[in-house]
Parts: structure tokens; sequence; C-alpha cells
């Protein structure tokens, strides 16, 4: 795997949600996609059902689904008669999702955005237009540069 920058890859994932529109998956994985021979396109279509906690259903963060995709690529459970690969590959998602928990109080959207309780109210499927009160009220391009800041040092811890 080549060498990175983690700061640069954090600001990127954070520039990729702020300013260029990415959900907050697809900003993660977008973050690192090249290290893996990922292209872009291929790289945002995958991630792209992840935003809002799925699909803005305010289940897992997004970010948090970013940081579980790579970690399927850094620590590969692909062949289902693998137990120790599987173990690996689990105990990795429950490592940086355990970090995530630990800064943040949660993993999951609804929380850490403060809305209502899962069941109490149907999102629409419509994304939020991201206006400057958008980024106000909400914390996600922090969230999503703590996640790129988590998955990116288990890579380069990992190297």
């Amino acid at each position: 795997m080549k060498q990175f920058d983690l700061e640069e890859r954090v600001a990127k994932a954070r520039r990729l949600f702020k300013e260029e529109g990415y959900n907050c998956c697809q900003a993660v994985v977008l973050a690192y996609n090249d290290l893996f021979d990922i292209d872009d396109k291929t790289a945002a279509s995958l991630s792209s059902g992840f935003g809002g906690g799925m699909g803005r259903m305010r289940e897992v963060c997004g970010s948090v689904s970013g940081m579980v995709m790579l970690a399927g690529l850094m620590s590969p459970a692909d062949d289902p008669s693998d137990k120790a690969g599987r173990t690996r590959n689990y105990a990795l998602v429950q490592e940086v999702a355990g970090e995530f928990r630990n800064i943040n109080g949660s993993i999951v959207c609804r929380e850490l955005l403060g809305l209502a309780p899962a069941g109490s109210k149907n999102e629409s499927p419509e994304p939020s237009d991201r206006t400057a009160d958008y980024y106000r009220k909400r914390p996600c391009e922090e969230l999503v540069g703590i996640s790129a800041r988590i998955i990116g040092q288990k890579l380069l811890d990992n190297k």
C-alpha cells in the first residue's frame, strides 16, 4: 500500500462532504479508495446508499459505514469457510466502530443528530439541501473527519 498523509486524507474527506456534496459514507470511502485501486465512480456508487444512516433511515452513521466498507478491503472476509478471516474482519469493524462510539457516544445517525427515536417519524428519502443552515445544524462534517482519521490511522498501523 502506498504512503499517505493522514491529515490530508481527513481534510479530503471533509472537503468531499462539505464542498463537493458527497454523503458521509461516500466522503470517507472516497478519501481512501485509491489505496485499493478502486476508481472514484465505483467507490461512490457502492457507498451511495449508506448516507443519512442508510438511505436517510437514520440508522448506523454513514461515516461509520464508510469505515466498515474500508475495513472489508483492509481485512477481507471473502471466503465464507475462512472463520479466522471473518473473525479478523469483525474484530477490525468492532474496533473502529468502538473508537467512534467512544468519541461520539453513539454510532447511530439519529442519536448523533439528536433526532426523534426510530419509528416516530418517517424520513423522506429526498436528501437535504446543502445550505449554510444545514451545515450549522449538523455535526456531519466533523463526524466524517473523525471516521476518516480512525480508519486512516488503522491503515497506517497495519502497513
